[in-house]
């Protein structure tokens, strides 16, 4: 295990649960989101973003956390894992209103851009995360189930953990 990617629903807990894989491995810890966005939400470029990603990647060992689908043949190209973090939908929509709360009261800077979420953008926005888990929760666990038993990634060993308990069983276990 030494190239993985952690995937999921935004708001399923792919950050909290990638850091922790990292630290517990020893492997750096590489976020989709930060290698993405720039200042003032400004969105990078597929060219950017792919670039700055490909250079990120060319590490031995990871932890990469996010989705972006159209960047799947960049980052599963040379990778060993895949961990989809599939909790139950009430559960995420729980996590990602919370985050959500909590980032937009605290201000909280994200991925070192100066970047930080609005009450009004998280909750009343077309922009919102909260719409944004709503609209991909059940298109993603289509899209997943069915990548798991693709062909062309068949490279790939996939782990689905569909639980707080299960995550936390699953780092524990590592390297015993």
């Amino acid at each position: 295990m030494k190239k993985i990617n952690v995937i999921g629903t935004s708001g399923s807990g792919k950050s909290t649960f990638s850091r922790l894989l990292a630290n517990k491995l020893g492997y750096p810890y590489l976020e989709m989101d930060a290698i993405f966005w720039k200042p003032n939400w400004q969105e990078s470029t597929d060219d950017e973003f792919f670039c700055k990603l490909k250079h990120s990647l060319a590490q031995e060992t990871w932890v990469l956390d996010g989705n972006y689908s159209r960047t799947t043949d960049i980052k599963w190209s040379n990778i060993d894992h895949v961990i989809w973090i599939d909790y139950p939908f009430s559960r995420t929509m729980y996590q990602a209103i919370k985050r959500a709360f909590i980032r937009s009261v605290t201000k909280t800077e994200l991925w070192g851009t100066g970047n930080t979420e609005t009450f009004a953008k998280s909750f009343f926005s077309r922009d919102s995360v909260i719409l944004w888990t709503l609209k991909t929760y059940k298109r993603n666990r289509v899209r997943y189930s069915k990548i798991l038993h693709d062909p062309r990634y068949r490279h790939i060993k996939f782990i689905r953990l569909t639980s707080p308990k299960m995550a936390k069983k699953f780092i524990e276990e590592l390297n015993r």
